[in-house]
């Protein structure tokens, strides 16, 4: 029994990042099967599941993020306007050097090697969400550089 617990602390610890370790937080019990399951699950898993409910349910997890700016008009049509809208990186491809890709992976977003590696893997897929554009431009360049392929939106 007291072998459970110390893999579950285990597993609750290497999953909550070190500045959140120390904020509690009480999930209903209704919900902590679920809060379980996601917890467990890798970065990529999570990046799937974000899509299926997006889909499933015709909501955009990204509605916050790309919400206006302050002092934007709605019928703006602003280049200023577009170009201080966040923007997403979306790795398309990671072309003949893929190593060179994980490594960058890992470097922009601090995950380990098979998060990385997984990512990768699943591309299509959104690195980074709701970043300035200046960021963007230089993700971009970062993972060009490595031999990827890899869109701003």
């Amino acid at each position: 029994m007291t072998e459970e617990i110390k893999k579950e602390e285990t597993k609750e610890e290497a999953a909550t990042p070190a500045k959140e370790a120390d904020k509690e937080v009480e999930v209903p019990s209704k919900f902590k099967d679920i809060v379980e399951k996601v917890e467990s699950m890798s970065v990529l898993e999570l990046s799937e599941l974000v899509k299926v409910l997006e889909e499933k349910f015709g909501v955009s997890a990204q509605a916050m993020a790309m919400a206006m700016p302050a002092g934007a008009t709605a019928t703006g049509g602003d280049d200023a306007a577009d170009e201080d809208a966040p923007k997403n990186v979306e790795l398309k491809t990671a072309g003949d050097q893929k190593i060179q890709v994980i490594k960058v992976i890992k470097e922009v977003l601090g995950l380990g090697l098979k998060d990385a590696k997984d990512m990768v893997d699943g591309a299509p897929v959104v690195v980074k969400e709701g970043v300035k554009s200046e960021e963007a431009e230089e993700l971009k360049a970062k993972f060009e550089e490595a031999g990827a392929t890899v869109e701003v939106k």
